[in-house]
């Protein structure tokens, strides 16, 4: 799965998808792709990241209590 970082617009290849979902994991392990090599894989903020399409990711995937302010 790939996401892009926002700040500075690089798609990042996500590793552990089941970071992406869980809303208690504040960070996605990733590997950015800039450039011809290859990339070490590095931690970005779920609030740094957004689909390809510049689509916000859901908020189910970063705030565990996401109902309670749906609710309010």
């Amino acid at each position: 799965m790939f996401l892009k970082h926002v700040p500075t617009g690089d798609l990042v290849e996500v590793i552990d998808l089941p970071d992406v979902i869980n809303p208690g994991s504040p960070t996605i392990r990733a590997r950015a792709h800039t450039g011809e090599i290859i990339q070490r894989p590095e931690n970005f903020l779920k609030s740094e990241l957004a689909f390809p399409s510049g689509e916000a990711l859901p908020l189910c995937w970063s705030d565990a209590h996401y109902y309670e302010h749906a609710a309010a």
